[in-house]
């Protein structure tokens, strides 16, 4: 064996070793390739699985993002309506108030005229009392009267001026409730 071995020129053992070499280290490098297109199908697939969880992610955002604002214009809503019913009852009760004190002034204009009839009677019915005595009577009866009507449409003032407050109160009571969900 080994003599045909020496037919074999020094060169050609060269080339051989050097073929035999490049085969080698190319064999090597196509299984690092092998192995690194592995590696690189992985990461691919792992990127594609993260970026599925990420698109999947989003999307539960967006619907997590469109349910609170669902749920926040909703409650506006309903704090709107409690509101405009608190301010339409305030406005009824506002209106019965008003109503009440027109009927107040009412009674308090016939009052008058029954004072001022009296008067009237009064002077007619008087005219056999000595003059003094009956001008004194009528000054007193007449600064009465006078004192009588001025407090009399002052209460009413008043009383319309406290039912409109009360009214506007409670009112914003209520509208403060409707919007605390009490």
């Amino acid at each position: 064996m080994i003599t045909w071995a020496k037919l074999v020129p020094s060169w050609a053992w060269a080339l051989l070793g050097g073929l035999l070499l490049a085969c080698l280290v190319g064999g090597a490098q196509q299984l690092r390739v092998i192995g690194l297109r592995g590696d690189v199908s992985d990461a691919q697939a792992a990127q594609a699985k993260a970026e599925t969880r990420l698109s999947d992610y989003r999307l539960e955002v967006s619907e997590r993002d469109r349910r609170a604002t669902a749920a926040a214009r909703e409650e506006e809503r309903r704090r709107q309506v409690a509101v405009d019913e608190v301010e339409e009852d305030g406005q009824r009760k506002l209106a019965a108030a008003r109503g009440d004190a027109a009927d107040a002034a009412g009674a308090r204009d016939r009052l008058q005229l029954e004072v001022n009839r009296l008067r009237a009677s009064r002077a007619a019915t008087c005219n056999t009392i000595a003059a003094q005595q009956r001008q004194a009577g009528d000054r007193a009866f007449t600064v009465l009267a006078d004192l009588f009507e001025r407090a009399d449409h002052r209460a009413g003032e008043l009383a319309a001026a406290l039912d409109r407050s009360r009214v506007a109160g409670r009112q914003c009571e209520a509208a403060y409730g409707a919007v605390r969900g009490g």
